[in-house]
């Protein structure tokens, strides 16, 4: 795991490329869509975190104007909007829906969210290490779970922002936004997506050079999401990392569930 290329980001603690051992295990093959997150919360009644704060961030891309005016923005990031009524039902705000995107992946979850989901599924959030085995789908060193090449004759594998970042996505992949689960063709091992779409969180503490410590650890998220770009973030690639605290959410995170094997 991990890359030694020069492409990716030094503070994030990307490098050197190693080995490393892991046990056997199962994973999903797809992130949690929207479906199947809206089963857990009947069976369960759980309340994310985005619902007890009362907001999440949302892409100010995805917000009607007139909206978008009236949130405000992240210092240094001022395309992320805090969107009071934004959760993983009401993704935009109050008046949007997941009604048409029930295949898509759910967000607006925290790491909190999702280790309850996989705990109601008799599994757990993947290890980063297993999460990078698993995305790069029998590959080694490669920079994409399909090759070292982007778009192998032209044609499109992941969902990412393409276009003008952040004013306009032209949606060239087929998406301005978040794609169905299995939107692009499965990697080696049958899992759709490992990069782009949205971020998926990993059970693990975040580590990385220069990294400050937080009280509880900020945690592991990989794949990158619908909003990378190579003019600021090009960590759709297998050995990308990034982390998040465990009670944030925003509109391009999401997750996959693992299972140990008995």
């Amino acid at each position: 795991m991990g890359t030694d290329d020069g492409v990716g980001h030094p503070a994030d603690g990307e490098g050197p490329a190693r080995a490393v051992d892991v046990a056997p295990f199962v994973i999903d093959t797809q992130a949690v869509s929207n479906t199947h997150f809206t089963e857990f919360v009947g069976a369960t009644g759980h309340e994310t975190d985005a619902e007890r704060f009362g907001w999440s961030f949302v892409f100010v891309g995805h917000l009607d104007p007139e909206v978008a005016a009236t949130t405000a923005g992240v210092v240094g990031v001022p395309w992320w909007r805090q969107v009071f009524g934004a959760t993983w039902a009401h993704p935009e705000g109050p008046d949007s829906d997941v009604d048409d995107r029930s295949d898509h992946p759910v967000v607006h979850v925290s790491w909190h969210d999702a280790a309850a989901y996989a705990a109601w599924v008799g599994g757990r959030l993947p290890t980063e290490a297993e999460w990078e085995y698993a995305a790069r789908g029998g590959l080694e060193g490669c920079r994409f779970p399909w090759g070292d090449k982007f778009r192998p004759d032209g044609r499109a594998l992941c969902n990412i922002f393409e276009g003008s970042f952040p004013d306009h996505d032209t949606g060239d992949d087929g998406f301005a936004g978040t794609a169905p689960v299995d939107a692009f063709p499965p990697n080696g091992y049958g899992l759709h997506n490992t990069v782009g779409n949205v971020w998926e969180w990993c059970a693990d503490a975040w580590s990385a050079p220069r990294a400050v410590v937080l009280d509880p650890p900020a945690r592991v998220m990989k794949g990158g999401s619908y909003l990378c770009h190579d003019s600021y973030c090009n960590r759709y690639r297998v050995a990308a990392r990034s982390s998040n605290t465990p009670d944030s959410s925003s509109g391009n995170t999401g997750f996959r569930v693992a299972w140990d094997i008995p």
